[in-house]
């Protein structure tokens, strides 16, 4: 039986590692895999810009990719807590009972998914807000150039 309410948990925590697909759909579901490359490649943008300093290109564009990431997996597991329990159950336990308890939501699930709308809200607006600011600097230093 999968749980709905540890379905939504991991999303939140560790959907950037697919943890939640890979709860739902096993460990050969692609996309699980696949959210591993944006994850790895936004993280490495976050330390280019730690390390580098905000003036690097490449970790602007970088960034950008984990807060999409994180912000899309606290939505999918802010759909799969708005589920109905007759919805999860027919879709992710489909032998059982339409009003088995593990697609009920509890309160665990519903304070998951606030977490899950405040988290990804406020990652995917400061990933967008440091990646433009670099990139206006970038462009306002380059039109110093050119005045020059």
């Amino acid at each position: 039986m999968k749980s709905k309410t540890l379905t939504v948990w991991l999303a939140f925590l560790g959907g950037p590692f697919g943890l939640h697909r890979f709860y739902l759909r096993g460990l050969r579901d692609a996309l699980g895999w696949a959210l591993l490359v944006p994850t790895a490649l936004g993280a490495y943008g976050v330390w280019r810009m730690w390390n580098l300093g905000q003036d690097d290109v490449a970790s602007w564009i970088l960034i950008p990719l984990v807060g999409f990431t994180v912000s899309a997996c606290c939505l999918s597991g802010i759909y799969y807590g708005l589920m109905t329990p007759q919805a999860w159950n027919a879709r992710f336990n489909p032998g059982a009972d339409p009003e088995s308890p593990a697609g009920r939501t509890r309160w665990a699930t519903i304070w998951a998914i606030g977490l899950s709308l405040a988290f990804g809200a406020v990652v995917l607006m400061a990933s967008i807000a440091i990646s433009f600011q670099a990139y206006f600097n970038n462009q306002v230093e380059a039109g110093r150039q050119i005045s020059e």
